[in-house]
């Protein structure tokens, strides 16, 4: 089926590009045409990386995708307002997540979802009609690395110990648990992200002695995502003789007390994203209300002139698991919450 044409009328649209290092603007750009396979996506939300793009932010990833100018973005949600020759015209007036898009015209995109709209493959969306909420899509990305971080963990029947609590893991911790882990603890000097936390046992390092806490319990797993290489430390102090610890962030160097790993006869498992088919399972997760995306959204602006002020909260405000930016403010009133809870 053959799309309306529309696309010649939107060449143009507003898209966050970062400049250089710690230079962020709103600004105009130009829309690659849609081929035959493409859809045409109006975005309605879209979110901020506080690793991958805080680490670019601060010009620390000189290498492509992230060559300055760029639209970052890989986490957006949005309406499909037209369709290639080749792509089926019932998707029109449906919401989708987008990982990105590289259908720009002098700008680079990494991955490219901050724009007004969005020209990608057919093949690279996730529907979500069956979402109660469909700006819950945004945590599809992350949901997923979560699940596959558990996947590798192989958590049923196990006792878990989640080092963080950022979102990553508070989403793990929560999969986890339906996966079939038997106790989960959590570790997390932020208090605010620890509340938010559905661990079984929560300890803050900052206000209690983690010995103390964590007594008499030897956990199967390791989670770490928290890229601390004392916490990771302290971590395997906990762990059983042929315990496993599953590394769910990025590290630039690994340090680590190798004693530790001698005497047990650790394995380590690097987690590296997701694994095909993942993003359909956390969005399942999200329909049948196992999984409570929205509980990371902590914080949401408005994309306006002053966008900068929004990436720099998400990147520095420690109470801040998920930054949402809002597109199209004016058009979301009567869409209801996605807690797993029914509450609104």
């Amino acid at each position: 089926m053959s799309g309306t044409g529309k696309i010649t009328e939107i060449m143009k649209a507003k898209a966050i590009v970062f400049r250089g290092p710690r230079q962020i603007e709103l600004s105009e750009v130009t829309l690659k045409p849609l081929s035959s396979t493409d859809v045409l996506v109006e975005t309605w939300w879209s979110s901020i990386s506080t690793g991958t793009e805080k680490m670019a932010y601060n010009g620390l990833i000189p290498s492509w995708p992230f060559i300055f100018p760029f639209i970052p973005g890989y986490e957006t949600v949005g309406k499909i307002t037209e369709v290639g020759a080749h792509v089926n015209e019932n998707l029109i007036g449906r919401f989708a997540y987008v990982a990105g898009s590289f259908g720009y015209e002098g700008v680079n995109a990494a991955f490219g979802g901050a724009s007004e709209y969005i020209v990608c493959p057919v093949d690279s969306i996730t529907m979500l009609d069956e979402i109660e909420n469909p700006k819950c899509g945004i945590a599809l990305p992350l949901g997923a690395t979560a699940l596959h971080i558990v996947d590798l963990a192989r958590v049923a029947g196990k006792k878990v110990l989640v080092l963080g609590q950022g979102a990553v893991g508070i989403l793990a911790a929560e999969l986890a648990k339906h996966m079939g882990a038997t106790l989960i603890a959590a570790t997390e000097p932020h208090q605010h992200r620890l509340g938010l936390s559905s661990a079984d046992l929560k300890v803050n390092p900052e206000k209690e002695d983690v010995s103390v806490a964590l007594a008499g319990h030897e956990f199967d797993v390791l989670i770490d995502s928290t890229g601390v290489m004392s916490a990771i430390d302290m971590g395997l102090r906990f762990l059983k003789f042929h315990g496993v610890v599953v590394f769910g962030g990025y590290y630039q160097r690994m340090n680590i007390d190798y004693s530790q790993a001698f005497q047990k006869e650790l394995s380590f498992i690097a987690a590296k994203q997701w694994a095909k088919g993942d993003l359909e399972r956390v969005r399942e997760l999200i329909r049948q209300r196992k999984l409570n995306a929205e509980r990371i959204f902590t914080h949401q602006e408005t994309v306006g002139e002053d966008i900068t002020k929004a990436y720099l909260q998400a990147f520095s405000d420690q109470d801040c698991l998920k930054m949402v930016l809002n597109w199209k403010p004016d058009e979301q009133a009567d869409l209801s919450a996605c807690d797993v809870t029914g509450k609104t």
